[in-house]
């Protein structure tokens, strides 16, 4: 397929969620406005009297309809203005941007961890069935998804820092003790290695293990039992018995054709885990304290912060179409049959 054809349909592919974009932000300004509190109590003050509490609604432009409030949105939303946050006093899209890169590297470790058992694991239990390794995978994949985040990490943290003493305090990204290497990327991970600064580099991965270690455990379920479903449902196709009758090996045999083929409903289930854990983790972050976008969310939720709310919802709907955008274009790369109009 020629490359302006692909870019066509990543284009067509683009426009197509323009729907779903437009359907979010009105469906989050609607619920934003149903939260229960008032925005211009909380910013005002215990003390303030009910004469503060009008002016500064009046401000923060609460006072008018909710056709002109959504106008007034649009027309920022057009300027790239996410809006001002009531909470912190900053902007939006900075504090997005500030706190976007802390969420996504602790996903992205997460999801490394969990890949790298799950996969293994899902294979071992598909070309072993019925047996310990099948019992276990069933076993793990039962107890990801039954525990939990809070109490995988609180019992971590017990474990770990309390009782061993092995890991560092649930303090954030980087203990107080260190300074944050010089801003790149915003991962700290990779700046640290950019600044030569291994130091810092090993206190940024000792702070990451135990929260990534929970979110693993809980991203670990889907892959692990996806991978075994494909895997025994492509062992047991014609081409593979064909292949086997051929002679070729059994590692060529697993490896070359049924893992291949077997990788594109993983991808799939990566992909969705990964998007789905960004804007679920927030219970991670709190736990470990850890300055993400999840911890952002819920903070403006207890406040009823609007435009943070808006925010973070619009932000994770961009990464959500973006990332199913990024899965068409894995399809093509790991098997040439399935082109991107697929």
């Amino acid at each position: 397929m020629a490359s302006a054809t692909k870019l066509r349909i990543l284009g067509q592919r683009s426009l197509q969620a323009l729907p779903a974009l437009v359907g979010i932000i009105i469906v989050t300004f609607v619920l934003t406005r149903a939260l229960p509190g008032d925005p211009a109590v909380y910013f005002a003050g215990p003390a303030a009297d009910a004469r503060s509490i009008a002016e500064i609604r009046k401000q923060l432009g609460l006072d008018r309809t909710l056709i002109e409030q959504f106008g007034i949105y649009l027309r920022q939303l057009a300027q790239g203005d996410l809006g001002q946050s009531i909470s912190t006093g900053q902007p939006v899209i900075k504090e997005l941007v500030n706190r976007l890169p802390a969420s996504i590297e602790l996903t992205l470790v997460a999801l490394l961890l969990s890949a790298l058992v799950a996969i293994p694991l899902g294979i071992l239990a598909a070309t072993r069935p019925d047996t310990w390794v099948d019992h276990l995978c069933r076993f793990v994949t039962t107890a990801g998804v039954s525990l939990p985040t809070f109490f995988t990490g609180i019992l971590l943290v017990y474990v770990f820092y309390y009782l061993l003493g092995w890991a560092p305090a649930p303090m954030g990204r980087l203990n107080v003790m260190y300074l944050s290497p010089p801003h790149v990327t915003g991962f700290f991970t990779i700046d640290a290695l950019l600044a030569g600064d291994l130091e810092t580099l090993r206190a940024t991965l000792a702070q990451l293990i135990l929260p990534a270690t929970t979110l693993g455990l809980f991203t670990l379920a889907p892959l692990a039992r996806m991978t075994r479903g494909s895997m025994l449902q492509v062992l047991g196709s014609d081409f593979v018995r064909t292949a086997r009758a051929a002679g070729l090996s059994g590692r060529k045999v697993l490896f070359t054709y049924a893992f291949r083929n077997a990788l594109l409903p993983v991808i799939t289930t990566l992909g969705m885990v990964f998007s789905f854990t960004l804007g679920a983790n927030v219970l991670v972050e709190k736990v470990f304290a850890w300055p993400g976008i999840g911890s952002y969310a819920i903070e403006a939720l207890v406040v009823s912060d609007y435009a943070a709310v808006q925010g973070f919802v619009l932000a994770m709907a961009i990464l959500f179409v973006a990332l199913n955008l990024v899965i068409d274009v894995a399809y093509t790369l790991v098997d040439p049959r399935v082109g991107i109009e697929g």
